[in-house]
C-alpha cells in the first residue's frame, strides 16, 4: 500500500482536524526516519494509520481490547489509551498491514513501552512533537529530537509522567517502564 492511498482510507475515517494531525505526524515522521535511518516508506505507514481508532466509541475500544485479549490493565485506565491498541488491531485486520513493527508502533504510541524499537519511538516522537502542537515543554523535547531520539524521548515521557502526576491521573504502567527502560541505556 502506498502513502496515498493509505491517506484516502484514513481520511474517511477521520476526517478534520485529526486528519490534520495524520498528516503533520506523518511529515514530521518521515523527517525523523530519513535522520535516524528508519525505513521511510513503513514509517510513513505507521503514522498516517496511528490515529485509525481515534474517533471510535469507548464501547467499540473496549470490545476490541476484550476480543482480543490485549492487555486487560488498559480498561483500568483512561480511553484516551484504547485508540493505539485497538487501532494496530484494526489497521492489521481491516486493513491488511501486518508488519509487526508498524503494529507495535500503533498500539504503543500512546503509552511507550520499554524496549522500543526504532519506529515506535519516531511515531511516538513524531505524534508528540508535530507541529500543530503547542504546550509547555514542547520546545525542548523538538530541540532535542532533532539532535538525539533518545533523549527527546526521555524528556518526553517524563514531561508525559509529569503531567498527569500534577492532574493526580493514573499513569499507565508502560509509560513508567519505558521511561526507567530509557534511563538504562
Amino acid at each position: 500500500m502506498n502513502r496515498e492511498q493509505a491517506f484516502t482510507i484514513v481520511n474517511e475515517k477521520i476526517a478534520g482536524p485529526r486528519y490534520e494531525h495524520t498528516k503533520r505526524v506523518a511529515e514530521t515522521a518521515e523527517k525523523l526516519a530519513v535522520k535516524y535511518g528508519e525505513d521511510v516508506e513503513k514509517t510513513v505507514l505507521a503514522a498516517i494509520f496511528h490515529d485509525y481508532a481515534k474517533l471510535l466509541p469507548v464501547d467499540g475500544l473496549r470490545k476490541i481490547i476484550s476480543d482480543h485479549q490485549m492487555d486487560p490493565r488498559l480498561v483500568d485506565y483512561h480511553p484516551e489509551l484504547w485508540h493505539g491498541p485497538a487501532g494496530a488491531i484494526l489497521v492489521r485486520d481491516e486493513i491488511g498491514i501486518d508488519d509487526l513493527d508498524i503494529f507495535n508502533a500503533i498500539r504503543y504510541h500512546t503509552t511507550g513501552r520499554a524496549g522500543m524499537s526504532l519506529l515506535e519511538k519516531i511515531i511516538y516522537i513524531a505524534d508528540y512533537i508535530e507541529p500543530g502542537r503547542q504546550f509547555d515543554g514542547l520546545d525542548e523535547v523538538r530541540m532535542l529530537a532533532d539532535i538525539d531520539l533518545d533523549k527527546a524521548l526521555r524528556k518526553s515521557l517524563g514531561n508525559t509522567i509529569k503531567f498527569l502526576i500534577d492532574k493526580s491521573t493514573p499513569v499507565f504502567p508502560d509509560t513508567f517502564e519505558a521511561y526507567n527502560d530509557m534511563f538504562k541505556k
